[in-house]
This record gives C-alpha cells, structure tokens and sequence, in this order.
C-alpha cells in the first residue's frame, strides 16, 4: 500500500479512501478528481467503472499529460481534474501494480 505516514498526510481523504483498497467494482465517481458532472460525462462514453478508466490509463502507458489530454478534450474535465485523476490512477498504480 502507500509506503509512510508522511505520504498519507499530504493526500486528500478521497484520495487516501481510494488508495486503501483494490478498485474491484467502485464507479467512476471513486476516482479522485472526478466531479459530478465529470462522472456523468465518462458513464455517457462507457466509462461508468473505475477500472475502466484505469484501463484507459494503461492504455496510454501511464502517461499522465497525455491522459490529461485525453479527459479534457474527450470528456470535458477541468485542467484540476485531469491532475487529480491522473495522480490518483498512478498512485493506485504504485500501490497495486
């Protein structure tokens, strides 16, 4: 899991809930960074899990610019969402892959 406290303090609460266990079946609204109005614009482009879009990730080989990219133009993310997304998939990442 996340290595040291000090990491853990520096992590929103969404964050740290999301990093504490295996993705498994949450939707997409889990993910940190994604908004209300986020979640419903993936769920409408099927991307109503969480490992879906985790799936996307891996797809652009962990590359978070160009997911970023990819959440904005695609999917109307803010340039904070798409940070926030990112970080948390790469994290989850970190912690379970």
């Amino acid at each position: 899991m996340v290595s040291g406290s000090r990491e853990m303090d520096h992590m929103s609460p969404r964050l740290r809930a999301f990093l504490s266990e295996p993705i498994g079946e949450k939707d997409v609204a889990w993910v940190d960074g994604v908004s209300r109005e986020l979640a419903i614009n993936l769920v409408t482009k099927g991307f109503n899990k969480a490992y879906i879009l985790l799936g996307q990730f891996l797809l652009m080989h962990k590359n978070e610019a160009e997911f970023q990219r990819w959440i904005i133009c695609c999917c109307g993310a803010t340039e904070h969402e798409a940070r926030q997304s990112s970080t948390c998939l790469k994290e989850w990442c970190a912690c379970f892959l």
